[in-house]
């Protein structure tokens, strides 16, 4: 038999098959020095630009191979020597899998687990960005690693989720960083800056990224299931003032400070448009802001547009709508299966093709995926022993210690002593849970330590029960818990939520514990001889006013799903070798709440219809907790320092000549936009004293809100503007700065989503002291 010659091309596209295929331990990348005919291409060259590079590479690609680029499973192109690649890997508080199909990383070689922090709703209530900021170095550091190990085909990462925690009964709420747009916002800023290799103030991260961040979801997206409304079907209908103050504030955050390198478009219609095929949104929006990097979608998100919104009428309008608008890859294969025929029908130029490839390949080449071996690029020395290190899991514990918050402490119940404790019951089925611990988006993490396991670690004496089947208790064992509590000096329940209860696709219908388990939990108390330690764990608020004014029930810890560590944490607060100070980062709201529709999406009350508002700057109505709220084993006192500049003039800050406007309630006001950029430059220090009069040292956020005089008009009943953390041992005291920008911490939204400064008197507060700063017109 007689074999033909091999071409040269024939040769190329059989070397490059052996390449990308050689060795399981090898990062996959382009450009390798010892494949001789990459080194004629352009793209390979990094002494050219990216654009000019991409450009040269886009210029190679045929239309098929073109389209198979849309998708977030990215095929290889053998003869270019590309290899495959996955848009989707997971790192909301660690690096996570969700799909053993669709993910960018592995743990299947020599990294079988990574650092799991605490999910983010807790790590949020630390109010502390360099916190924030470190967690998003250590995950963008092991995500780097697991790559260098050859256990990755992508570096791109969905996270963080920084949508508005709007209402209390989002499934996903717990993913986010709360209700408030500034700490969102700053939230975004500082774990996107770690995640991909930026310095903590920002501004050096050039054109190589460690990791890729892609905040999601924009925009308005604070639905998933909720009584028959599902987050594809559902139409946000947001008002301009909404948008401008609430929604938007922290994506503009994450783009122009934190530099992101991804956008994530969100399942629903906003006023009718679904996001991702919404152009203002993707392109003048988002552009406009300085967006430098890729957007993609939800997964499945394009193919909805046509199949259940009905927006676009075809499958292949759907896929016009979406590249036009600026949308760059289609995490799902929409794209994959009708981008062709889109073009052959004249519904899509080729150049909306070419300008997604852009994007996609630019952020690939920043990645140093085009660059030659990895070992010999910025990151290439990240190895193995950057997961799981002894630092990183440090992190994982102080994250949860300083986030948990002490809700009740009566009668100083606690810090139980060390020395004189003799026995302890633990009780609940989320006592010796590792899931639980995780919440969702988790991956396999360094160690589990449960609350249980934390607690044995002080009290040799442990009696131990879970209470109940499950979190929702419909199969309580009270008889056996109750004989287990009798038998102890003190109890501590472990309650709350679970996955089950809440999570993506799962909406919650109610703010209350289940009946089943309150009852466990009043019947216990009531059995023990001492007041209980009632833990919480949940992503989101509970109605537990019961708890709450229950004399049996002494001290309550929430402690969200506090990760890896998180049962290390709670023991250390529950036996006094950590003072806790986490504040709320969300309004508890009571039950009563549930009436109001979760599809609502109006954050300012309305007296005429008695709908409420939403969060503590517009919400109207009783409260569990408020949001900041949370206690510590010390007592701590503030007060302000006189302020050097107590008036703010605007009358001489115009760009133009005075223009005098009224609001509807007579107050005069000027946009912002119509200041001269030398006053939106200012700030003004105002100084805090704050005291620990406790007995213990401990770490203590301050919050500083502004409120007006008069509250109307759609104006917040205050607004943070401010947080910091302090460290004081007992009996000392520290002078904390903060800055007061007029433009951005003055200025209020106003019905057209102007910002806008009001005249009149504006006051600072923190705890109950009060500063005066006066705006003149």
């Amino acid at each position: 038999m007689k074999f033909k010659k091999p071409t040269l091309l024939a040769l190329i596209h059989i070397s490059s098959l052996l390449l990308l295929s050689a060795d399981s331990t090898r990062p996959p990348f382009s450009c390798d020095s010892s494949h001789p005919p990459t080194k004629s291409y352009p793209f390979c060259n990094s002494s050219l630009s990216i654009n000019q590079r991409v450009q040269d590479l886009i210029s190679r690609l045929t239309l098929d191979e073109k389209i198979s680029q849309l998708v977030n499973s990215a095929p290889a192109i053998p003869r270019l020597g590309i290899p495959e690649y996955e848009w989707w890997s997971e790192a909301l508080h660690g690096i996570a899998y969700f799909s053993t199909v669709h993910t960018g990383m592995r743990f299947n070689g020599t990294i079988q687990s990574a650092t799991s922090f605490p999910q983010v709703i807790l790590t949020a209530a630390s109010f502390d960005v360099h916190l924030w900021y470190r967690i998003g170095q250590a995950v963008g550091k092991e995500a780097r690693a697991i790559y260098n190990a050859g256990q990755a085909t992508g570096m791109t990462f969905w996270a963080p989720n920084i949508n508005i925690f709007r209402d209390p009964r989002w499934g996903r709420g717990q993913e986010t960083p709360g209700e408030d747009p500034v700490v969102t916002g700053k939230y975004a800023v500082s774990f996107v800056r770690g995640i991909q290799g930026d310095t903590f103030e920002g501004g050096k991260l050039g054109e190589h990224l460690q990791a890729s961040a892609c905040c999601k979801h924009f925009t308005a997206y604070d639905l998933d299931n909720w009584k028959g409304v599902n987050r594809f079907v559902f139409n946000a209908k947001v008002s301009q003032q909404d948008l401008t103050d609430t929604y938007m504030p922290p994506f503009r955050s994450c783009i122009q400070e934190g530099k992101a390198s991804g956008i994530m478009c969100a399942y629903n219609r906003v006023n009718g448009v679904p996001n991702c095929a919404d152009y203002n949104l993707l392109s003048k929006t988002a552009r406009q802001w300085g967006f430098n990097g890729y957007i993609t979608s939800d997964c499945d998100a394009v193919s909805i547009i046509h199949e259940e919104q009905g927006y676009a009428k075809l499958p292949e309008d759907a896929v016009a709508d979406v590249l036009k608008a600026g949308m760059d890859v289609n995490c799902g294969n929409y794209l994959k299966n009708y981008t062709k025929s889109a073009v052959y029908k004249r519904k899509l130029p080729i150049s909306e093709i070419d300008r997604a490839l852009h994007n996609l390949f630019s952020v690939r080449m920043r990645l140093g995926f085009f660059n030659g071996n990895p070992v010999n690029q910025p990151f290439g020395h990240i190895s193995s022993d950057q997961v799981c290190s002894q630092e990183h899991q440090n992190l994982a514990l102080e994250a949860a210690r300083n986030g948990i918050v002490l809700l009740k402490n009566s009668n100083k119940l606690l810090p139980f002593s060390k020395a004189k404790t003799a026995s302890l019951a633990v009780i609940g089925p989320n006592a010796n849970s590792t899931r639980t611990l995780l919440g969702n988006y988790a991956g396999p993490p360094c160690k589990t330590v449960t609350p249980l396991q934390g607690l044995q670690n002080y009290v040799k004496d442990i009696g131990y029960h879970p209470g109940c089947n499950a979190v929702n208790c419909s199969y309580p064992l009270t008889d056996q818990a109750v004989k287990v509590a009798k038998g102890a000096e003190y109890v501590v329940l472990v309650m709350g939520l679970d996955q089950t209860q809440e999570r993506e696709e799962l909406d919650r219908v109610d703010l209350a514990l289940s009946p089943k388990q309150q009852k466990l939990i009043s019947t216990v108390t009531r059995a023990a001889k001492n007041p209980v330690v009632l833990v919480l764990l949940s992503g989101g608020p509970v109605d537990i006013t019961f708890a709450k004014y229950d004399k049996h029930i002494g001290s309550i810890l929430w402690a969200g799903y506090p990760g890896e560590a998180g049962g290390q944490a709670l023991a250390e607060i529950i036996f006094g070798d950590h003072n806790p100070g986490g504040r709320l980062p969300v309004t508890w709201y009571p039950q009563s709440f549930v009436k109001v529709p979760m599809t609502d999406m109006r954050m300012r009350p309305d007296p005429s219809s008695r709908y409420p508002g939403r969060t503590y700057r517009f919400y109207q109505g009783p409260k569990v907790f408020e949001f900041g709220y949370g206690l510590s084993y010390s007592n701590y006192s503030y007060e302000f320092l006189p302020v050097a500049q107590n008036k703010v003039y605007l009358n001489n800050q115009l760009k133009s000549p005075k223009v005098e406007l009224e609001n509807s309630n007579a107050f005069k006001y000027i946009p912002v936009s119509e200041l001269r950029t030398e006053l939106c430059d200012k700030r003004i220090p105002v100084t805090v004293r704050a005291q620990n009069h406790g007995d213990l040292a401990g770490k203590h956020p301050l919050l500083l809100f502004v409120r007006r005089e008069k509250i109307s008009n759609g104006r917040p009943e205050k607004q943070l503007i401010g947080f910091q953390s302090v460290i004081l041992n007992a009996g000392e005291r520290a002078d904390v700065e903060f800055e007061l920008s007029p433009c951005e911490h003055l200025s209020t939204s106003n019905e057209e989503g102007l910002m806008v400064i009001e005249e009149g008197s504006h006051f600072l507060s923190i705890g109950e002291k009060e500063s005066e700063i006066t705006v003149v017109i």
